[in-house]
């Protein structure tokens, strides 16, 4: 495709405060945030919520509420709300914004696994909130359920919803798990889907291009038509986003994913790392879709058909 479409993942549940000053925190940042992406030619923006006194990432729907209807007052992004959530969060809490807000995508995890962040909190001799060092640590213990049990009950959620879901794949199981879904969920999972192949997390594939061609080509074989994107953690997010717009694909960067907007570089908003992308993507004689060109890409319902 000639087009490519950028997602903005705005603060995640991964990152903490005292790693990045510029790490947006209320629900004003968080739009903020995200329209500085949208007019540095993102058409999606990722959207989670945290605690606007300590940062810390929560389920809290009026706080989501307060996020997507300043950005919708404002530009006209498609929001692709988490049911990702943060560790710690129940099935229930994670689901909540798909029946609520009937948005036109969101994310499936479309698997389980270690999801460890505990390795970064060597690297800082004290912390701005009591929680993020204990957040962190409590990782190494932590599997990220998500169930067939609960691939299940949330394709079936957001197809009553007519929300698109976003299969977030973070190793070769999931690829797996999507053809099985298909054929076990045909009423409500349908093709083309839309994968992310998501590298670098600590329990997940590593972030390396072996890998990613290993993912899509397998992808290719057991599933056939989709629209697949690349995410991917740290320092590997430009390069492997590049590979991505080489390879025909599309691309997410963004805070949740990177603090930096290149080597040495800290990121002090997401459009730093948007602008970043859409140079290189141009470079490569292919032009970032507009929100409405990338409804049409992903087969969305449209921003008139969402709850809020």
């Amino acid at each position: 495709m000639d087009k490519f479409i950028v997602t903005a993942a705005i603060t995640g549940s991964i990152h903490t405060p005292t790693m990045s000053p510029y790490l947006p925190i209320t629900p004003r940042q968080i739009a903020d945030e995200a329209v500085r992406a949208y007019e540095a030619g993102a058409a999606v923006a990722h959207i989670h919520v945290r605690n606007p006194e300590t940062g810390q990432p929560v389920p809290d729907i009026e706080l989501f509420r307060e996020v997507i209807t300043d950005i919708k007052s404002r530009c006209n992004m498609v929001l692709c709300l988490t049911t990702g959530g943060g560790a710690g969060m129940t099935v229930e809490e994670r689901g909540r914004v798909v029946p609520t807000f009937k948005p036109e995508l969101a994310s499936l995890n479309f698997g389980s696994l270690n999801f460890a962040l505990f390795p970064v909190v060597d690297m800082f001799e004290e912390f701005k909130y009591p929680w993020e060092k204990f957040y962190l640590e409590w990782s190494e213990d932590y599997i990220f359920p998500n169930t067939f049990k609960t691939l299940r009950e949330f394709s079936q959620l957001f197809a009553e919803n007519d929300t698109k879901p976003e299969l977030e794949i973070y190793d070769l199981g999931m690829v797996n798990n999507v053809a099985f879904m298909l054929q076990q969920q045909k009423e409500n999972l349908k093709q083309p889907v839309y994968l992310q192949f998501v590298l670098g997390i600590l329990g997940g594939a590593p972030p390396t291009p072996e890998t990613l061609m290993f993912l899509h080509n397998t992808a290719r074989a057991m599933i056939g038509d989709f629209v697949w994107s690349v995410c991917a953690a740290g320092r590997h997010q430009l390069p492997l986003c590049t590979m991505a717009l080489i390879m025909g694909g599309n691309v997410r960067v963004g805070m949740e994913d990177s603090l930096y907007a290149g080597k040495g570089v800290m990121a002090t908003s997401n459009a730093d790392q948007v602008e970043k992308i859409v140079a290189i993507g141009r470079q490569l004689s292919r032009e970032p879709a507009t929100p409405d060109e990338a409804r049409q890409i992903l087969g969305l319902k449209g921003l008139d058909k969402v709850n809020w």
